[in-house]
């Protein structure tokens, strides 16, 4: 399959670590950016699930010690520094997300910022930040509630790659970036683009990362097994290589608009900032919210 110059300097620009500045005209979004500073762990309170069984206390109690290990390779991938309070409500969020629980603004404040309340609103939204999008877990107030959290995977997805008998991080993040360098390649994106966009994170194949694990086997067999993605045989590649597009399940649970909008957090910047696949994915809204023709006899 031939590539044009267009496609071409789209795998270039996939391959960069650019600035998160806004731009003007289209670009494929990069990873965040490393950057120095490191953290002490927390303290035991936030790490201290409320009535769980003796198993699930063991796995979700590890989870959370690795969570504090990991805390560097959030700051790598966000760009700034997170300190033992914001370590603290993260281990709290993501317990909660583990056993699907909900939480409520009086709890965070009474399990991880009873001594310092003020710095709650902050400190909540540097974290809400670093979960959404390290981890694709997304916090976001009840309906008909101003107290409550629900603490779901982004987007509406119903997959998140975790284990349930296994210490595991989400790797919801890594399913969007997938659907993104999808949308950005024309709808379908060879495995090697993939791989170019995920080295940005540090995300190799065959390589363990300390969050997101071997990826290999989650997007070529798991996603493909969960329907989020589609592969198909390159024609006359040798050796074989293969293609992905978006998978039905994929297509029902979000949209490239949201995609885009996902990315667009990653870059610092607007959707429409990404003027040509902005365009398509707002087509692609209208299509969805058209009325069909009504038959001439109503």
């Amino acid at each position: 399959m031939s590539e044009s110059p267009e496609q071409h300097q789209l795998e270039e620009d996939l391959k960069g670590q650019g600035s998160t500045e806004e731009v003007s005209d289209p670009e494929v979004p990069d990873l965040p950016q490393d950057a120095e500073g490191g953290s002490s762990p927390p303290d035991s309170r936030a790490t201290t699930p409320s009535s769980p069984s003796a198993e699930g206390f063991s796995i979700v109690a590890e989870e959370c010690f690795l969570l504090t290990q990991a805390v560097s390779v959030v700051e790598s991938l966000m760009g700034y520094s997170i300190n033992d309070k914001m370590t603290d409500l993260m281990v709290f969020l993501f317990q909660k997300y583990r056993k699907k629980e909900m939480t409520t603004h009086t709890e965070m404040l009474q399990c991880v910022f009873l001594d310092c309340e003020e710095s709650f609103p902050e400190i909540f939204r540097i974290v809400s930040e670093c979960m959404y999008l390290v981890f694709g877990i997304d916090v976001k107030k009840a309906k008909n509630s101003s107290q409550c959290y629900i603490i779901m995977p982004a987007l509406g997805l119903s997959y998140d790659g975790t284990v349930e008998d296994v210490p595991s991080f989400p790797k919801t993040t890594i399913l969007i970036i997938v659907l993104g360098v999808i949308f950005f390649q024309g709808n379908c994106a060879r495995e090697e683009a993939i791989w170019d966009v995920l080295s940005g994170i540090e995300v190799f194949p065959g390589s363990e990362h300390l969050i997101y694990g071997e990826p290999r086997k989650f997007i070529t067999e798991d996603l493909v097994n969960e329907h989020y993605l589609e592969n198909r045989l390159v024609p006359n590649s040798d050796p074989p290589e293969y293609e992905f597009l978006w998978g039905p399940r994929a297509l029902i649970e979000t949209t490239k608009l949201e995609v885009l909008e996902f990315l667009a957090k990653v870059k610092d910047t607007t959707p429409s900032a990404f003027t040509v696949w902005y365009e398509e994915a707002l087509r692609e809204e209208e299509e969805r919210f058209q009325l069909p023709d009504l038959p001439d006899w109503l």
